[in-house]
């Protein structure tokens, strides 16, 4: 996070942990080894994050907050330069993305049901890779000092994610989304409150 994965060797990785690098290259043999240990330790808390988002009274504003977190979104572009030069970390990360984003389609599936205005017009699959791509883009733009319409457009989504949010004729949509989560192993064990 500090200096980006290129300046990070065994060495350094040791003496930040305070051991020395024989146990790091015993437990990694290689970098992308413990790249793909950070990945996949990140993924797994990222995708606990998205459990309980799903089951929340406003899923999509919690998706949202996700999205626009800083620093994991900086630890994923990391991830996304490191996979331009790493089959294997390039293979993960796309695996996990894909099964990050079957969980928001699902919900968003149902969560739209029933709209036919605005945002909810869309795929339920292109609003998830809309999120992502904005919030992305917003966190990298404002980590360069770039902000020019930030806030204008982080405006006109929280319109939009009050609009959909909102309850409609079908009220058992968020329960409903929050199972079909669940079915896709991505879901709260048990229905929100």
């Amino acid at each position: 996070m500090e200096e980006g994965y290129a300046a990070a060797t065994s060495r350094r990785v040791a003496a930040r942990a305070g051991v020395r690098p024989a146990l790091v290259h015993y437990y990694f043999p290689t970098m992308d080894d413990l790249f793909l240990a950070v990945l996949r330790r990140g993924a797994e808390a990222n995708r606990e994050r998205q459990r309980k988002a799903l089951g929340s009274g406003q899923p999509l504003r919690a998706l949202w907050e996700i999205s626009t977190e800083r620093q994991g979104t900086a630890l994923m572009l990391e991830f996304f330069a490191l996979a331009n030069h790493r089959k294997a970390i390039r293979a993960e990360l796309a695996a996990y993305t894909e099964r990050f984003r079957e969980a928001e389609v699902a919900a968003l599936t149902l969560i739209l049901r029933g709209r036919t205005s605005g945002l909810a017009a869309l795929p339920p699959t292109a609003v998830a890779a809309l999120m992502e791509a904005v919030s992305g883009s917003l966190v990298m733009e404002a980590s360069l000092g770039i902000t020019t319409g930030h806030a204008e457009l982080r405006t006109v989504i929280e319109s939009y994610l009050r609009e959909l949010e909102e309850p409609v004729a079908d009220s058992a949509a968020p329960e409903a989304a929050s199972r079909k989560a669940e079915a896709t192993g991505l879901g709260p064990a048990s229905p929100p409150p």
